[in-house]
């Protein structure tokens, strides 16, 4: 690695953990570099004039710009899974009788605990899914509950009162003719068929709006896009948010984190060995997010995301994302995982071409070259 790359890679590094500007005598004195401070700063000087790098200050050290962290993230981090995500990872894959929705909850549990960010799943939407069913669900008294499904396994509902003189079983029943009429329409329809039925709905549930409104407005919740949030107070540790202000704005956006996932994605974006980097930008200034796809049983386009300041440590984020999100692909299209806990080096054997496209299979090389003599041998005896 040159000098320059060096000392570029070293400050972000070293900005990623302090989140502090980097001077030449931190570099020196840490990484017990073998030049000069003088050095250092001269090659410091051409990388702020580079623009990858820039002073807050102007007696401070240097930080890392925007370009400065995308250069990093293309040509300078190293690769690497921390074992114990790993094995956190494995344990969970190995447990019996979960559900989707238990295995991605704590998947994204182990993935936020493991990088200090917040992790998300972010759906595909709703475009190509379909309702599947509405039913009725008694509570006591005159309160029932009714409960929409769609053909990929999202559920909604909504709780309402019933009036004493219909009865729960008159509303099942209008609930059941409603039912016939809206099952098999798509998601992103299923409003504006209700509003060009509304007269006839409304006679169907014997004049009683109120029970409208309530299947209206679950329909609709249906069709907005779903994303699920943890790890939230990793996030609000980071010292980027210590600041009221700052800390404020974020818990705001992050109360609606399907528009602020929108608003990142919608910016710069990157995609760098199958993972996908956005830098936010305006009032998202400061703020990076990385995702990784993942299919999942009746929803083959899910994205796992990790959301940070743009300082995170790109490096183990991108690699243990990248991580999940394969050993996700592998549980949920049923290849199953062997041992639940086993260890990197038991792995190995099954670890992809190297992104240079050679193999990572020492065994396999050396196996051919051994093949080759027993051909020579064969030819000669014939």
């Amino acid at each position: 690695m040159v000098r320059r790359d060096m000392i570029l890679k070293l400050i972000v590094e070293r900005f990623i953990k302090t989140c502090e500007p980097v001077g030449s005598e931190t570099l020196k004195e840490i990484y017990h570099l073998e030049v000069s401070s003088a050095t250092i700063r001269s090659v410091m000087l051409g990388l702020e004039k580079e623009g990858f790098v820039e002073k807050p200050h102007a007696s401070g050290g240097r930080v890392p710009t925007e370009k400065g962290y995308r250069y990093y993230v293309e040509n300078l981090r190293d690769e690497g899974v921390d074992q114990a995500a790993k094995n956190a990872l494995q344990c969970v894959l190995g447990a019996k009788s979960q559900s989707v929705e238990e295995v991605i909850k704590n998947a994204c549990e182990i993935l936020s605990n493991m990088t200090s960010l917040a992790s998300a799943v972010l759906g595909q939407g709703s475009g190509e899914e379909e309702l599947a069913s509405i039913q009725l669900v008694p509570l006591g008294g005159n309160a029932a509950s009714a409960v929409f499904v769609t053909n990929q396994g999202y559920v909604e509902h909504k709780t309402f009162m019933i009036d004493e003189k219909l009865g729960v079983d008159k509303v099942a029943s209008s609930m059941k003719a409603i039912s016939e009429r809206l099952v098999g329409t798509p998601i992103g329809k299923l409003t504006g068929k209700m509003e060009a039925m509304k007269p006839i709905l409304i006679e169907y549930l014997l004049g009683q709006e109120v029970l409208y409104d309530a299947i209206f407005a679950a329909l609709s919740q249906l069709a907005t896009e779903r994303v699920s949030v943890y790890g939230k107070d990793e996030l609000l540790a980071q010292p980027e948010f210590q600041d009221p202000a700052r800390l404020r704005k974020m818990v705001e956006a992050l109360d609606n984190p399907s528009a602020l996932i929108e608003q990142l994605v919608s910016g710069r974006k990157k995609n760098v060995d199958g993972v996908e980097i956005a830098l936010g930008k305006d009032d998202l200034e400061g703020l990076a997010l990385v995702s990784a796809n993942v299919a999942l049983p009746g929803n083959p386009s899910v994205s796992l995301t990790l959301l940070g300041p743009q300082r995170m440590d790109y490096a183990k984020a991108m690699s243990t994302l990248r991580y999940f999100a394969e050993q996700l692909d592998r549980y949920f299209g049923m290849k199953g995982v062997k041992d639940p806990c086993q260890t990197a080096s038991q792995k190995k054997e099954s670890q992809p071409l190297s992104p240079t496209g050679s193999s990572t299979r020492k065994t396999s090389s050396s196996a051919r070259k051994a093949q080759t003599p027993r051909k020579k041998k064969a030819s000669r005896k014939s």
